[in-house]
């Protein structure tokens, strides 16, 4: 994969909940892997295939505000795009595609008018996060069943 062009495409949700559930909700229902903002009008859906045509990354962005804590009162209300459920298959970590479908969604957030990204990110992923321009907002906090998180922000050219 190094070296070569990934491309990344919008997909329907469905799509990408096998990869969402295996990653992000292992030994939990595939239902468990849908959020309340997947079938919304401006929420997006991205994927990542390796050459074999398998699954390699996917992310979901949708407009979701900022939430009202005051390590984030500073940062803007308007443009603001929220990525969730950002999964990469385990067998090509490291090789990019994460990177690739990042890039793709914050270019297709900035077309729409996106000012700044948010996510609310495992602390596993932080150095991902950071590696692409992301910041560590206020404390971290854990979220039940799943793990310790940081908000991360990133504004968006």
């Amino acid at each position: 994969m190094r070296g070569s062009t990934v491309f990344v495409s919008f997909v329907p949700v469905e799509e990408i909940l096998d990869l969402r559930q295996e990653v992000l909700r292992p030994g939990q229902p595939r239902e468990s892997a849908l959020t309340d903002v997947d079938m919304l009008p401006d929420t997006f859906h991205l994927a990542a295939r390796t050459d074999s045509g398998a699954l390699a990354a996917c992310a979901t962005f949708s407009t979701e505000p900022l939430p009202d804590t005051p390590a984030l009162a500073p940062f803007v209300t308007e443009g603001v795009w929220r990525l969730r459920k950002m999964a990469s298959a385990p067998q090509v970590r490291g090789q990019g595609y994460g990177g690739a479908v990042l890039r793709a969604g914050l270019d297709a957030c900035t077309a729409r008018g996106g000012r700044l990204v948010w996510c609310s990110g495992r602390l596993v992923a932080a150095g991902f996060y950071r590696h692409h321009g992301f910041t560590p907002v206020g404390d971290q906090y854990t979220v039940p069943g799943i793990g310790r998180h940081h908000h991360f922000v990133l504004r968006l050219p």
